[in-house]
């Protein structure tokens, strides 16, 4: 039975997909995505791009810094859809969306999207995940449209697990929202109608103060959920709070509302002694289930 694939005499692999930008990737008969080497491109006629290693059908339609700026990353696989200003990125899957103004991006399934502006964040796999967050690392959750047992009805949801790292100062006893990478200004936004498990680790470290002893430190883990309704109100419960070590006091740490200019949001609120200085670390886990139901 002839291939349903045309093959140019002499080689393994032919042309299968050409994505927005140009980027051709080829099968060998059994599998897709894969990428050619300079000979095999141009056998093709197309032009192979020996700074990124990728063989082009066209340039798309945007300024030739433009251009230039997208040679910086590699896709592997079909139906990506990568946007504008996109740069230092890797793609490995399929019908993923990168829209536009994204850096230092890494990108493993299918189905995932970044929104636009977003830098220095990875999807590890799964499907469908979305990243909304700066410097945020998430696993998919897979299926938007889950039947019960008896297919009689679907639930549509959108689920994920994601990691994110906060950080901050504090140099007296003002209750402070720890912010993204200690940036100043980004919280962890989220979503009406979600539920959202979390799990911190925090690290609390005094550097000085009249009031401070340097290096004196605490350790701690806190587990809870919030509840996110219809209308953005936010119900906190903590199920496990845990003293790992210290030496010194705790200080003290909560999940909070750091909802600000109507973006809802939250954060870990750290707060300790007055003329204490403070440098707060902390790793949060969020496992997060967003419905199409409203409650």
């Amino acid at each position: 039975m002839p291939s349903k694939y045309y093959f140019k005499q002499g080689f393994t692999l032919t042309p299968i997909d050409i994505n927005v930008i140009g980027e051709v990737t080829f099968t060998d008969g059994t599998n897709t995505g894969l990428m050619a080497n300079q000979r095999t491109c141009e056998a093709y006629g197309y032009t192979y791009d020996e700074a990124s290693g990728i063989c082009r059908a066209f340039i798309p339609e945007m300024s030739r810094n433009e251009a230039f700026k997208n040679q910086t990353n590699k896709i592997t696989g079909t139906g990506n859809n990568i946007g504008q200003n996109i740069q230092n990125s890797r793609v490995i899957g399929t019908k993923n969306v990168l829209t536009r103004n994204i850096n230092n991006a890494l990108v493993i399934g299918s189905q995932h999207e970044i929104e636009a502006g977003i830098n220095n964040v990875s999807i590890l796999g799964g499907s469908r995940a979305i990243i909304t967050r700066e410097s945020e690392v998430v696993l998919g959750g897979g299926k938007r449209s889950i039947a019960d047992s008896t297919s009689a009805v679907e639930f549509s949801s959108r689920r994920q697990t994601s990691t994110i790292e906060l950080a901050g100062t504090t140099i007296d006893n003002t209750a402070t929202n720890l912010t993204i990478q200690g940036d100043g200004s980004s919280f962890i936004n989220v979503k009406n109608n979600s539920i959202i498990g979390y799990d911190i680790y925090i690290t609390r470290l005094e550097l000085g103060g009249s009031s401070g002893v340097v290096g004196n430190y605490s350790y701690r883990n806190i587990r809870g959920a919030v509840k996110i309704d219809n209308g953005g109100t936010m119900s906190f419960v903590v199920g496990f709070s845990r003293n790992i070590a210290k030496i010194g006091v705790n200080g003290t740490t909560i999940m909070a509302d750091s909802t600000t200019g109507g973006v809802a949001s939250i954060s870990v609120n750290v707060q300790d002694r007055n003329n204490v200085h403070n440098l707060w670390s902390a790793s949060v886990t969020l496992h997060e289930v967003i419905s199409t139901t409203t409650f």
